[in-house]
This record gives structure tokens, C-alpha cells and sequence, in this order.
């Protein structure tokens, strides 16, 4: 039985009052299933990064509910909304965010020193995530010591140092050439794959979309398409080609995809 470790239910964002209201998120409902690759893509404007940022607590909905593994997070106490942002999300952000004055070492493990976990077993998981990402030999660098791929999986194994539910992508290729931006992402699939690691990624890249396992599109604040991956007998590069097809009828405002 699939379970949903997010729930996203009519959720509207509206910034602005009575005329000039605009609505970001106009009901939109969907949800994320433990051990998905899920991809979010629309146009500029469409909703997708202020869904994530309410998802991420950034943004607070106008209405509607989001649910992490059944637990309502706008009910959470302040200690509960601390341990939400810090130990069961992790975000990446297309800019890296790190700092500048902390070592690459010191940038992983800031969510540890600011939320707490056992030395021992912290850096155990840091040597392990250094090894798979390709980062170990820039531990030790500061972030202006190191290309944009190197920051941004620096950026990535801080994401994933406390073990979180749900990594939530903000656009993570954005920054990157495209043999980074591949190599990236080959990382966060193999960690999909490997440790069932449950991904929420927004991008505008139909290159690193076509990573995911099922991929929703935001049109003015709602679903407009769901697409799936055949994950049996259909090739990344078949994937993409249908990812184009849905891009292409965004533009048109058409629902006839398939």
C-alpha cells in the first residue's frame, strides 16, 4: 500500500485584498508518495514556488491544509515548526545558501549544530553523503574555493544530513552548467533509488524533469496534467518527449494530453 507522506488539500494563496487580490494557488490539491521522485512544472507565475514555499512554511496558505504523514502543520506548536524546518524537510535552493565564512564541512552540518543529533553518528552519515556526492576533497574548501557543482552538492548533502521525510527542490539546476546539472541529478535519482529518499522538486528544466517518477503542472494555481513515468519499459529520453507534449499544450491552455 502506497503511503503519503504530504498532503496538499485545496490550498489557496492570495496575495493583495478584495479587487486586487491575485490568487497564487486557487485550490489546488495533490500529494506525495513516500519514495516518489516528484517533479512540479508550470510557466512563470503559475503557482509551482509558492507551493513549495507553504509546503517549506515560508509562505502561509490563505486556506486549505497541508498535511506531513497525516499531522496538520499549521496546528504546530513553535518546537514542532523548529524540528519541521529543521530535521524532517530539507530544502535546496537553486543559489546553494551557503556561507560564506563556514567551510563546506561546517556548511553540512549546520543543521546539526543548530537542531541537535548524535557527533557520532552525524559523522558517519557526512562521510557517507561526502562519498556519494563526489564532495569529500572539498570539505575542507570554503564555497568561494569551489565550482557551482560542487556547492550545490555541498548544498545537497546539508539537505539530507538530519534524514529528513521530504527534500523539497527549488529549481537545484538552475545555477548549473549542463554537465553539472546532469550529474546532480543522476545524484538525487540514485538516492531516490537507493534509500528511499522522497523528493518534491520544482523546475522549469524538461532535462531534469525527466529524472522524476510522475510529474504534476501548475496552470494559474491548480493541476492541469499529471504525467507518469513507465518505470518498467519507458526510457528517460521517452519521457522527456512526453514531457515536451505537456509543455507545449501549457501554452495553449489545452487539457488534451496523454
Amino acid at each position: 500500500m502506497q503511503t503519503k507522506i504530504l498532503e496538499v488539500q485545496s490550498l489557496y494563496k492570495e496575495y493583495g485584498k478584495k479587487e486586487n487580490a491575485t490568487k497564487a494557488l486557487n485550490g489546488l490539491s495533490c500529494s506525495v508518495i513516500k519514495g516518489e521522485f516528484l517533479g512540479i512544472m508550470g510557466s512563470s507565475g503559475s503557482g509551482k514556488t509558492t507551493l513549495l514555499n507553504c509546503i517549506a512554511t515560508m509562505l502561509r496558505p490563505t486556506k486549505g491544509q497541508i498535511l506531513l504523514n497525516g499531522e496538520n502543520i499549521a496546528h504546530f506548536s513553535a518546537k514542532q515548526l523548529a524540528e519541521y524546518r529543521g530535521s524532517r524537510i530539507g530544502y535546496l535552493f537553486q543559489t546553494f545558501e551557503l556561507l560564506d565564512n563556514l567551510t563546506g564541512r561546517e556548511n553540512i552540518l549546520l543543521p546539526i549544530a543548530i537542531h541537535g543529533a548524535a557527533g557520532k553518528e552525524a559523522g558517519k552519515q557526512l562521510e557517507q553523503l561526502a562519498g556519494y556526492l563526489e564532495i569529500t576533497d572539498v570539505l575542507d574548501h570554503f564555497p568561494a574555493q569551489m565550482s557551482g557543482g560542487q556547492k550545490q552538492r555541498i548544498a545537497a548533502a546539508r539537505a539530507l544530513i538530519m534524514n529528513p521525510d521530504l527534500i523539497l527542490a527549488d529549481e537545484p539546476t538552475g545555477a548549473l552548467d549542463s554537465k553539472n546539472a546532469r550529474s546532480l541529478m543522476e545524484k538525487l535519482t540514485g538516492l531516490n533509488e537507493t534509500r528511499d529518499t522522497t523528493i518534491l522538486m520544482v523546475t522549469h528544466d524538461i532535462n531534469a524533469a525527466s529524472y522524476c517518477s510522475r510529474i504534476l503542472f501548475i496552470q494559474d494555481g491548480v493541476i492541469f496534467h499529471e504525467l507518469r513515468k513507465n518505470t518498467e519499459d519507458e526510457t528517460r529520453q521517452d519521457f522527456y518527449k512526453r514531457i515536451i507534449a505537456v509543455m507545449a499544450q501549457l501554452g495553449g491552455g489545452s487539457a488534451n494530453v496523454y
